[in-house]
């Protein structure tokens, strides 16, 4: 007796799954999601033939999810008809979006089959029901929003996180703001480094130069520096609930400063270094203007007339003038008498105490910067090492590890050549600071050594020890920060006379 073969038609449904952390934290795991949908489609006689995964994935808006572009491909082309999940609220919460889910669903003779509410899409009073509990997951939505705001500035108070990514130089750690080992030193160089140039693009690419990546592995640019450098976190002051999301474009803009809130961290630079370097943004806001090139003279901005004008170097010049009343001084002239004078300038033995405590500190601070790079180049061989493997077993495509490995290898050997020039430099500063004595004895060298010195370095000095040099018809005034020498501590101040004519005869 022959048999006649029945085909059956099964039905194709996929499963989607969206649990919060929240949904996770309470014990709903994805797997039992999935687990419940597979036995409701086996009970159907339905075949399962995918399994949508957005778990962590915000209700609010999930249309552009990857995960959702695949199921909708899948309803397009028919290889679905049909999508089981849980409940509503796990599909999204946005009422608009689950009503174009529904419409796209019946424009595709596909069904929505929602366990927890029994829910058939295809029928008039299933698509009433369906908007009505809709609404209703939106109103929850916005509820817990709003609770959330309003816990947000209190949460700030406590020093607790907010939500979003912690201030560059920072991370959480056993509920605390805490400076991120390898971030910290990278940001404290932002700020020495500007504080030197005065220039936001200068530190950037400094920073690029010496291998230096941002939190996610971008070069540095001045907007990014801007950044780092205003955050009042790195003084020790965390600043929270500022900013507010606008927009479709999800922009923020700043909340009334008397929203704001602050609170204490572990502060990554000095309090002085931090408003020595905002005082400098701050100035070019209001007044609209860049820093101008480094002076390429050694008193550039110090020389005054005794008529109270600045005198510049102009171009073609051998000399200082004072463009009001044409006073003039020759540029070796006064480098000749500020020659002389460097035998005045000598250390005293609290001097010599204090710099040798700030060499330490110089020192200490690029050991830890170079203690960064090095778990930063082990933590990227690892990351290297696990890319080439997985390209071996057959996990990662051509291109997709190429994509991946370039990065890494790039980064390995900038750091490769990062780490060199930082111990070197730490080798430098260790030997030339040895003791207070050979400190002593370089500063009563400074008189012998000045000839052979660049101008850049004698800029330094001249910088350190210099507030203004007043130059008159027949003496020039030098006014100093302050007076190395013990035997001169009696004044902050001293003023220097040499005869000019002597050196013009």
């Amino acid at each position: 007796m022959k048999t006649e073969r029945v085909k059956v038609d099964f039905k194709s449904v996929g499963i989607w799954i969206r649990v919060s952390t929240e949904d996770q934290a309470k014990g709903e795991s994805p797997e039992h999601h999935e687990k419940r949908a597979r036995a409701y489609a086996e009970s159907k006689d339905w075949r399962v033939r995918e399994v949508y995964h957005l778990e962590g994935v915000s209700g609010k808006s999930v249309r552009e999810h990857p995960e959702a572009k695949r199921m909708i491909e899948h309803i397009t082309s028919g290889h679905i008809t049909g999508l089981v999940f849980s409940k509503l609220a796990r599909l999204a919460r946005n009422t608009r979006e689950l009503l174009d889910f529904a419409d796209f669903f019946r424009d595709h003779g596909a069904d929505l089959i929602s366990l927890q509410e029994a829910i058939d899409t295809t029928s008039p009073a299933g698509r009433l029901f369906y908007t009505m509990i809709a609404a209703m997951a939106q109103w929850e939505r916005e509820e817990i929003s709003e609770r959330v705001a309003a816990s947000v500035p209190i949460r700030a108070m406590l020093g607790k996180s907010t939500g979003g990514a912690p201030p560059y130089g920072y991370h959480w750690k056993d509920r605390q703001l805490v400076p991120h080992p390898d971030e910290a030193p990278i940001r404290r160089l932002a700020y020495e480094l500007f504080a030197e140039t005065s220039r936001l693009k200068a530190v950037a690419r400094i920073l690029n130069e010496r291998g230096y990546r941002t939190r996610r592995r971008g070069n540095f640019t001045d907007s990014t520096v801007y950044r780092i450098i205003e955050c009042p976190s790195a003084k020790g002051s965390r600043r929270a609930n500022y900013t507010t999301a606008v927009g479709p474009q999800r922009g923020r803009v700043f909340k009334p400063k008397s929203e704001w809130v602050y609170s204490s961290c572990e502060p990554i630079v000095p309090v002085e270094l931090w408003e020595q370097c905002n005082a400098t943004l701050l100035d070019r806001r209001r007044n609209g203007k860049k820093p101008g090139k480094r002076p390429v003279h050694v008193f550039a901005g110090f020389v005054h007339c005794h008529c109270g004008q600045k005198m510049y170097v102009y171009v073609g010049s051998p000399k200082y003038i004072c463009q009001g009343c044409r006073n003039k001084i020759a540029i070796d002239d006064l480098e000749a008498v500020f020659h002389e004078q460097l035998r005045a300038f000598l250390l005293s033995p609290e001097d010599v105490a204090r710099h040798v405590s700030q060499a330490d500190e110089a020192i200490r601070a690029k050991e830890e910067r170079l203690q960064s790079l090095e778990s930063e180049r082990s933590k990227v061989q690892v990351e290297k090492d696990k890319v080439y493997r997985a390209y071996i077993s057959d996990q990662l495509s051509v291109e997709g590890f190429g994509s991946q490995y370039r990065p890494l290898e790039e980064r390995l050997k900038a750091l490769g050549d990062e780490v060199p020039r930082l111990q070197g430099e730490v080798d430098f500063l260790k030997i030339q600071f040895l003791s207070r004595d050979e400190v002593l004895a370089e500063a009563r060298d400074l008189h012998a050594r000045w000839p052979s010195l660049t101008t850049e370095e004698k800029r330094q000095i001249v910088e350190t020890i210099v507030e203004r040099i007043v130059v008159s018809q027949d003496e020039v005034a030098i006014d100093l920060l302050y007076i190395p020498d013990s035997s001169l501590t009696a004044t902050n101040r001293q003023r220097i006379s040499m005869g000019w004519k002597r050196l013009r005869a």
